[in-house]
């Protein structure tokens, strides 16, 4: 727990290159210990603070809420088409819980992700069930220009419907200028959308709205062969 998760080379593919971090036997598999995060050593918070924790087999780590959006980047990434694959936890308070994952990564303020709006989950309102799961490809495409611009490709309701206030399991698998989502032991995509980014490859790191925070475990990131 004292020692980092891991080097970061110079080297385009260090993050997916076998590590004493590894969890698995495949050496192209990167699952990190996130007991052993902090800012610096094994990743970088971007305006947030990071504690970790433990919730029965899960490790976790716990982004706090705070203005503007908050990201854990993973350095010396080079992912690109792939899988990747963690736990969320996000809460039941509307406007408050944004969380997700960041992907294809260049800097702090470029990068595509997909998160969630638990609050929106089991609502009442068709409108905002139907706003549970986005994507976004930052600075270019917000979420709002991409809603006023190009109302319901980026972003859908997400069924069976999770528990807003409890942990559900995300797959994102990126193949070429395609994205799809699934949420739990969903068979189709939750979500499935062209890219907006022509990017190739970049970082990647967890993800938190404007005023959100969140838990995150069990990332494992998996480069397509």
């Amino acid at each position: 727990m004292n020692h980092p998760l891991w080097v970061v080379a110079p080297m385009a593919l260090a993050l997916l290159a076998p590590t004493k971090t590894t969890t698995t036997s495949e050496p192209s598999v990167f699952a990190p210990d996130l007991t052993g995060l902090t800012n610096g050593r094994g990743c970088s918070v971007v305006n947030r603070a990071l504690s970790t924790f433990k919730d029965g087999p899960r490790n976790g780590v716990r982004l706090d809420e705070g203005l503007g959006e908050g990201l854990v980047r993973f350095g010396g990434s080079e992912f690109g088409d792939g899988t990747i694959e963690l736990d969320v936890r996000g809460k039941n308070v509307a406007q408050k819980s944004f969380l997700g994952v960041a992907f294809l990564g260049a800097d702090d303020r470029t990068y595509d992700a997909i998160y969630f709006r638990p609050f929106n989950f089991k609502s009442n309102d068709p409108a905002r069930r139907a706003h549970g799961v986005q994507y976004v490809s930052h600075p270019d495409y917000p979420w709002k220009r991409l809603r006023t611009e190009h109302p319901g490709p980026y972003e859908n309701p997400v069924e069976p419907t999770p528990d807003p206030d409890a942990w559900f399991h995300v797959r994102v698998i990126v193949a070429g200028p395609k994205v799809s989502v699934f949420v739990n032991d969903a068979k189709q995509p939750n979500l499935a959308v062209q890219r907006l980014s022509t990017r190739k490859s970049g970082w990647v790191g967890f993800f938190v709205g404007d005023e959100s925070g969140g838990d995150f475990a069990n990332l494992r990131v998996r480069p397509a062969r």
